[in-house]
């Protein structure tokens, strides 16, 4: 009965929210259209919406208003809206841990309970920094944190209002005081700490500086602003700093005990590659370079610029992990969007055999205590089993259960499968279809990413999950641009091959169709970032294929994403529109500049927030005004906006409601009972 009461008053709280405002919204497809046409590189481009850029307007507030009382009269009629938010609620219950940070005696761990808005770091089971307690509203996030050499310090860097425009504090373990900070500037930064515990690297504004503890000085260790990475040896004496500009790697190697500056080892080479120096004193070196799915060399730091494979690459495996042991070396690697960890021997790289593993997965957080020793830790998640910490003894060769995350979720009847399907172009690609026991088409969700290389491997979801024990179908699209099949993969969906990974979208929803998965009036997009381009790309070239679709935080207008968010960072994946090649290519996807007045576009909910940092909300409130005015369908196009939350971690709270939101929105027009 408590729940049902709770839900009532669930309801009632909504209500209450759409009778907020009480002027009737002007009709959404009556805003203002700008005659502007610009000539780019011999084309006419029209960018009637180039207003709304301007977030802070009158006239964009007053059409933010509007929106919001459009989606806020809609959530009136999501009959499904409480029983899904329910059901990621539950799902939601089971928490997580991280794997271990160890540091001396010390276990350092990420966990979250369900009854907490963010994670909190423990230290030795005890709490040491909880977001939550730290600002009750739930806006402040931790966003990275690294221990000192013997554990007494923690440098954290938290953000607020989803900016991940983080401020670094130095905390006292034993005390939990701040000891040192905060230092602004450092989003996501790498903190490499020396022995002493005095002092570290790390990147403040995109450059690398060592801070002493105490002092409002750094000292700055490399010119130039990049994407940096830091890597110090577990004895202090080696520094290793990579750096990514635009795609070029650039990489050196500092000798600490020396005083010198760092040596250049590589520069301007389009490969990714990673150096650091083990706790044998040898030199591993990571390197996609000759090798699109990963190989390991090994060298000596005293001659930096020798290296020899030490395990070669797997052509059908990419490389994603890496932990060296006392006697083996523990890789592991990604086949056909799987996890596995592959053991190979210490001095001569000959495999031995491989690492025990619960099923077939994603492996993830492959770690080891600095100084080596006989023991690894790792995450281990499906599709329908939530994520629980592993470790594995090289001593006996034997995987064991370490941590269980907190809560548990019992009664799921979903089933998994591992189809494979073809692109227009011919390329064999793979699709994970999560579902119930059961046959004949079925509201379906298909979601991708297809970007940047990063991977969609099987992994535990209450979003996925709620919409499943719903009756429905989850898909996730393995696309070219990912990294599942290493960096030629990725090297295919980008750029000129921009194309390729819609063409891949689009074939997996003919797929779906074609084998009876769903009907076209079943089947919803689903994709945020990048993926909210893939969403936006596949309604405006084939519409007739979706009924509905969730453009989460996307990159809409193609011709101008470098003058906004982290745009200039991605010329390297999307081209820029100041060189006339790259120019047409963008404007032939551009989903802002596809849109056409008159065609039956399927409905679609933009989600943004308001402080995201990556993607500006101005592509989304472009799309959504021009889909508004132009489509000839009857299924709404609707904005709903999250003004104090950003690109990545929100609060527990947030995340549910939102999840609840995009389900309930996609049940309504696909067709999912409730």
């Amino acid at each position: 009965m408590g729940e049902v009461r709770e839900g009532r008053r669930w309801i009632e709280d909504r209500r209450k929210e759409a009778l907020v405002h009480h002027q009737a919204p002007t009709e959404a497809s009556d805003v203002r259209r700008l005659p502007l046409v610009e000539e780019l590189h011999g084309h006419a481009v029209a960018d009637p919406y180039r207003w709304l850029e301007d977030a802070a307007s009158p006239e964009t507030l007053r059409w933010q208003e509007i929106q919001d009382q459009l989606w806020l009269n809609h959530t009136a009629g999501l009959s499904s809206r409480f029983r899904l938010r329910t059901g990621v609620k539950n799902l939601s219950a089971v928490g997580s841990t991280s794997a271990p940070v160890w540091r001396g005696d010390r276990v350092f761990v990420l966990r979250q309970e369900a009854t907490r808005e963010h994670p909190v770091l423990f230290v030795d089971d005890v709490a040491l920094l909880d977001p939550q307690q730290l600002d009750p509203t739930g806006s402040t996030t931790l966003d990275s944190w690294q221990p000192s050499p013997d554990g007494s310090l923690l440098a954290c860097q938290l953000s607020s209002g989803g900016t991940e425009q983080a401020s670094m504090s130095v905390l006292d373990v034993a005390t939990g005081e701040v000891v040192d900070g905060p230092i602004d500037g450092c989003r996501y930064s790498p903190v490499a700490w020396l022995p002493d515990g005095k002092s570290f690297y790390y990147v403040r504004f995109r450059q690398v500086r060592r801070h002493h503890l105490g002092s409002a000085d750094d000292d700055q260790v490399l010119p130039g602003e990049a994407s940096y990475g830091l890597e110090l040896s577990a004895d202090g004496r080696w520094l290793t700093i990579s750096a990514v500009r635009g795609a070029a790697n650039d990489l050196w190697l500092a000798d600490l005990s020396k005083g010198e500056p760092p040596a250049v080892i590589q520069q301007g080479v389009d490969a990714i590659t990673l150096m650091s120096v083990g706790p044998d004193g040898r030199m591993y070196v990571v390197t996609t370079r000759d090798a699109p799915t990963g190989r390991i060399c090994v060298g000596d730091p005293e001659a930096p610029l020798v290296w020899h494979d030490f395990v070669p690459a797997d052509p059908e495996a990419p490389l994603s992990s890496l932990a060296i042991l006392d006697k083996v070396v523990l890789v592991g690697r990604t086949r056909r969007a799987l996890g596995e960890i592959v053991v190979h021997d210490l001095v001569t790289g000959r495999r031995l055999g491989e690492v025990e593993l619960p099923g077939a997965g994603s492996v993830g957080s492959l770690t080891s205590r600095p100084e080596g020793g006989h023991e690894a830790w790792f995450s281990y998640t499906d599709s329908i089993t939530p994520a629980a910490i592993m470790r594995y003894d090289a001593g006996t060769a034997r995987t064991t259960r370490w941590s269980d995350p907190p809560g548990a979720v019992e009664g799921l009847e979903a089933e998994t499968q591992q189809l494979e399907y073809s692109s227009a172009d011919g390329t064999v690609l793979r699709m994970l279809v999560i579902a119930k026991p059961g046959a004949g088409p079925r509201p379906t969700i298909l979601y991708g990413y297809g970007g940047f290389g990063q991977s969609l491997t099987p992994t535990y979801s209450a979003f996925a999950l709620a919409w499943v024990e719903a009756g429905g179908v989850f898909v996730t699209a393995n696309l070219r641009g990912g990294g599942e099949g290493g960096d030629a993969w990725h090297r295919a969906g980008t750029l000129a091959g921009k194309q390729k990974v819609f063409d891949d979208y689009i074939a997996a929803a003919e797929f779906l169709i074609a084998g009876g998965w769903t009907s076209a009036d079943q089947l919803a997009l689903c994709g945020e970032s990048n993926g909210g381009l893939l969403v936006g790309a596949a309604l405006t070239q084939r519409p007739e294929l979706f009924a509905a679709a969730v453009c989460s935080a996307p990159l809409l207008d193609m011709v101008r994403y470098e003058l906004s968010g982290l745009g200039p960072s991605w010329v390297p994946e999307f081209g820029s529109a100041s060189d006339p090649v790259a120019f047409e290519n963008l404007l032939s996807y551009s989903p802002y500049h596809r849109v056409v007045p008159g065609v039956k576009y399927p409905a679609v909910l933009f989600t943004v927030f308001g402080g995201d940092t990556r993607v500006d909300p101005l592509h989304a409130r472009k799309m959504c005004a021009a889909l508004q005015h132009a489509t000839a369908g009857q299924g709404p196009i609707l904005f709903r906006l999250e003004q104090d939350s950003g690109h990545g971690a929100r609060s527990a709270g947030k995340g549910i409601s939102l999840a609840a939101d995009m389900l309930a929105f996609l049940a309504t027009e696909t067709g999912l009972s409730s």
